[in-house]
């Protein structure tokens, strides 16, 4: 681990070096290409939020590639380039990108305007399946409770505006308009499920879905931690199993841009259906160029959840 820690550390270092060499270069020529506001997001939930309200006053980038899994990315140097030479850098915290502060106390850039959206946002702890134990690391999926996703809306409008006070107006209705269509969102999944049969999400994948369970009453267990990269012990499986029989659970649901092979093999073993539910990280490519939005997502989730609990 330690070995690990500093050849992170020396790899940040070069990656900075590369950084700084690269943007005294391109700087003149980069401003002179747009007048917009260039925007780097780490997550597809910021980058949906931001396109919509920068509309055609922002380019708006992903920096996280389509098709990634969220948690395993490390930025490349190429991706410290893109974060120098923006306007405005948008992140999620320190529990979902823990190397963002360090890119950010490092950049050479002192233009640079960053936003921590978790900021005004109260975060839960996450815990495993059926237990008061807790994970040991807080939830960092704050998009998934449109409450908060609202909170991330108006941070990123607020720093657009500092950024670009001419356009003050059209930022300020742009993130209006998005707010109201998750608080659209926000009712359709409280009517949704004050009718089901039952309230209870298995998911065999890593732990997103507690801010969402939290605001709609459900009962939410996972397979697996926080990190999609944590494994399950062998009784954490069977008691979940245990929980799946005695409740009568009929679907199991996973998770997307990851393997099924635990929701696949817990299906297996008590004789569940499968469904997805996605915690909207990121897109796979095709999705990416199709245009799919943060919305669609929500109301496929939806569709599935009304399946998979029986609502009606």
């Amino acid at each position: 681990m330690r070995n690990k820690i500093i050849f992170g550390a020396v790899l940040l270092a070069a990656v900075f070096a590369v950084a700084i060499i690269f943007y005294r270069r391109d700087k003149k020529v980069g401003d002179m290409e747009t007048s917009k506001i260039k925007v780097v997001t780490t997550l597809f939930p910021l980058y949906d939020i931001a396109r919509n309200i920068g509309g055609e006053k922002a380019e708006v980038a992903l920096l996280l590639p389509p098709g990634m899994e969220a948690h395993s990315f490390e930025p490349r140097p190429s991706d410290i380039i893109r974060i120098n030479e923006a306007d405005v850098f948008v992140y999620t915290g320190k529990f979902m990108e823990p190397w963002a502060e360090d890119i950010i106390n490092g950049a050479v850039n002192k233009n640079l305007v960053t936003v921590d959206v978790s900021r005004g946002v109260k975060m839960i702890a996450g815990v495993f399946h059926d237990s008061d134990e807790l994970v040991g690391s807080l939830d960092s999926h704050i998009w998934l409770d449109f409450d908060n996703a609202r909170k991330m809306a108006e941070n990123i409008k607020e720093v657009f505006i500092a950024k670009d006070t001419e356009n003050t107006l059209f930022y300020e209705r742009a993130a209006a308009d998005y707010e109201g269509r998750l608080s659209e969102f926000d009712l359709k999944y409280f009517e949704a499920f004050s009718n089901c049969e039952n309230k209870e999400i298995i998911y065999g994948g890593h732990y997103a879905f507690g801010y969402m369970a939290n605001r709609y009453g459900l009962k939410y267990s996972a397979a697996q931690g926080i990190s999609p990269d944590s494994e399950p012990t062998a009784s954490d499986l069977i008691s979940l199993i245990d929980q799946i029989k005695k409740n009568n659970v009929k679907y199991i649901f996973y998770e997307e841009l990851s393997s099924p092979k635990i929701a696949e093999m817990i299906a297996g073993e008590t004789n569940t259906k499968m469904l997805l539910l996605n915690a909207a990280h990121n897109l796979t490519k095709d999705q990416f160029e199709k245009n799919v939005s943060f919305f669609d997502i929500l109301e496929n989730n939806l569709e599935n959840l009304k399946v998979g609990l029986g609502c009606w």
